[in-house]
């Protein structure tokens, strides 16, 4: 089976949880779920900060 590149990939959406049926209890782990989340994306940025200014000193026209 051949996979078509040409289609743009989808980015992954937010999955929104139902709030209405959860105690106060299973609340509070969601919580701590989506804080731990953030945490994990939030170290990535600078990992992305990091490649982006290496490839950017790569290829800066140097002087002549």
């Amino acid at each position: 089976m051949l996979i078509d590149d040409s289609e743009p990939k989808k980015k992954p959406e937010l999955v929104f949880r139902k709030l209405d049926d959860l105690s106060v209890e299973a609340l509070r782990a969601y919580i701590t779920e989506l804080k731990a989340e953030i945490v994990r994306v939030e170290a990535e940025i600078p990992k992305r900060g990091t490649a982006r200014d290496a490839a950017e000193a790569f290829f800066k026209k140097k002087p002549i």
